[in-house]
């Protein structure tokens, strides 16, 4: 239980749905983390609230004529991120030395007064902020309405703008950055590391190292740290995968930091998902207690983009780009067959958003099914009829399916991988079979092929849409640093570069909404009907 795996419990509880064994234990060890805890559990009244729940729902008194200026403060409070000045009051800022101006090269010579140009304006000043949210809905029954009271009043939430700061509170020449990349494979990870490596030596950083292995590279001692340069990455991002290599589970947190400060690393970047957030947030927090100056910060990486509040997450596009290399193969394979089927199982755990979009894409979907919407395969108004109708007018059909869904027509295997997530079943197969059996039970023949690309597209090199997110997102992960943010992760929020500080965005994962335009666009691509 000790270890950097995440717990699976409730979806809304912080603690207990992303947070690993290891940072649960330090929960229960540091008063101050378990306070934060359970203010965040009392606090989450903000995101993804429909109008028309209760205020006891929100913990909103919306008859207190204040509630909104109220709100709108503990919001700011909330998304408030944390700075090195919190613990370290008198801690000394320095003229930045990233000025795309003045190009000279950083030396030991500027160790006592850095080279600033302050009238160049490409700094980002630590007062700006961008809107989380943009939509006015007029009504709680708008296609995708997220009200926060009944009559859908429009509040303001803010959150800071990422970018290089004219201050900085680290020297160059005293920091040792270390990268690690951990949990699954995803497009665009190598373009990550080599923007922070190329930003970092922009900045004047010499020394730079990579961790191999995920979180098990600090605790393993067969597994060295690897030193990092411009020229040892320059080309990484022409190829998929990880320079660093990649694995789930590791060591405590703890260890993590007692490692990191063996190395004298005192700036951190983290790549991965939500458990590998919330490991980065209880390694900050671990780093806090210690009093170490120490900056750590996230790059979320999810391959389903199911991190809240962002627009999306490096590697989707890719994903939905090279799933449309399967679902093309499937479409010919299932049109060129007497009364073929193509089944096309791709990635989405709990958010069907790569199942949906590469079903727009395509626009050679017949059927997609996501985690986020319940269906039947049987029954008059299940799948299996809907197929035997589209065979009979159409003679084939195709059918994309997230790995999250149907999971409740599957038996439960209550085995767990080593981050702590559920082993789900293969719908992928299950629905492959059920097909079979049900059209050789009715006496009519059906070719059913069936493709899961999941690694294939795991390992792809990233698209440049992608490779311009993860160039922006590795090069912003260096300005919070530089500028003393630490607990944060970066993103991207409509359309502009923000930083969140870490729990809010690991709360639960972002869906699909099923009322959402985007998923009745993609009905109305598909022209499926409810399958209830």
């Amino acid at each position: 239980m000790d270890s950097l795996s995440p717990v699976i419990g409730r979806r809304l509880t912080l603690p207990a749905r992303y947070f690993p064994a290891s940072i649960s234990h330090q929960l229960h060890r540091h008063d101050r983390l378990l306070t934060f805890g359970s203010n965040f559990r009392r606090r989450t009244i903000a995101i993804g609230v429909k109008a028309a729940a209760p205020s006891t729902a929100t913990g909103i008194d919306f008859s207190d004529p204040d509630w909104k200026s109220k709100y709108e403060q503990e919001f700011a409070a909330r998304f408030n991120i944390p700075h090195l000045t919190d613990v370290f009051p008198d801690a000394i800022s320095y003229p930045s030395t990233f000025c795309l101006k003045m190009r000279t090269p950083v030396t030991e010579k500027f160790a006592s007064g850095y080279p600033s140009d302050e009238e160049w304006h490409g700094y980002i000043n630590n007062n700006d902020r961008v809107l989380l949210k943009v939509i006015h809905y007029s009504s709680p029954t708008s296609a995708g309405a997220e009200c926060i009271d009944p009559g859908c009043t429009w509040v303001e939430q803010w959150v800071h703008r990422a970018g290089p700061r004219e201050k900085i509170f680290f020297k160059p020449e005293d920091v040792k950055a270390a990268i690690v990349t951990c949990g699954g494979l995803c497009p665009g990870l190598n373009d990550v590391i080599r923007q922070i490596v190329i930003t970092l030596e922009i900045y004047g950083v010499k020394k730079i190292v990579g961790i191999p292995f995920g979180y098990r590279g600090f605790s393993d001692k067969d597994l060295a740290e690897m030193p990092l340069s411009r020229k040892i990455v320059q080309n990484v991002h022409l190829s998929g995968g990880s320079l660093l290599g990649v694995s789930r589970g590791g060591p405590t947190v703890s260890e993590i930091v007692d490692s990191m400060e063996e190395r004298g690393i005192n700036m951190l970047f983290v790549l991965g998902g939500n458990g590998t957030h919330a490991g980065a947030n209880a390694i900050h927090e671990e780093c806090r207690r210690r009093r170490l100056k120490i900056a750590v910060v996230g790059v979320p990486k999810t391959i389903d983009n199911d991190i809240m509040l962002m627009d999306k997450t490096f590697g989707f596009d890719t994903a939905v780009e090279e799933a449309q290399r399967a679902i093309n193969s499937a479409y010919i394979e299932a049109h060129s067959a007497y009364r073929g089927i193509g089944v096309v199982k791709l990635m989405g755990r709990s958010s069907g958003y790569i199942a949906m979009q590469a079903s727009l894409a395509s626009g050679q979907i017949d059927i997609c099914l996501i985690p986020e919407v319940p269906f039947n395969l049987h029954g008059p108004h299940g799948v299996l009829n809907h197929l035997k109708y589209l065979l009979e007018t159409k003679g084939s059909a195709v059918i994309c399916v997230a790995e999250g869904a149907g999971q409740t027509l599957l038996e439960k295997t209550n085995a767990t991988d080593a981050s702590g997530n559920v082993v789900l079943g293969d719908i992928g197969v299950h629905i492959q079979q059920e097909i079979k059996k049900y059209f050789k039970e009715m006496g009519a023949p059906a070719d059913v092929k069936y493709i899961d690309p999941t690694y294939m597209i795991r390992a792809c090199r990233a698209n440049a849409s992608d490779g311009i997110l993860c160039t922006v997102l590795g090069q912003n992960a260096v300005h919070g640093a530089f500028a003393g943010y630490s607990g944060i992760t970066v993103g991207i929020c409509n359309t502009h570069y923000v930083y969140f500080p870490i729990p809010e965005v690991i709360s639960q994962p972002r869906t699909v909404d099923p009322n959402s335009r985007m998923w009745h666009r993609c009905l109305t691509s598909t022209g499926q009907p409810d399958f209830i």
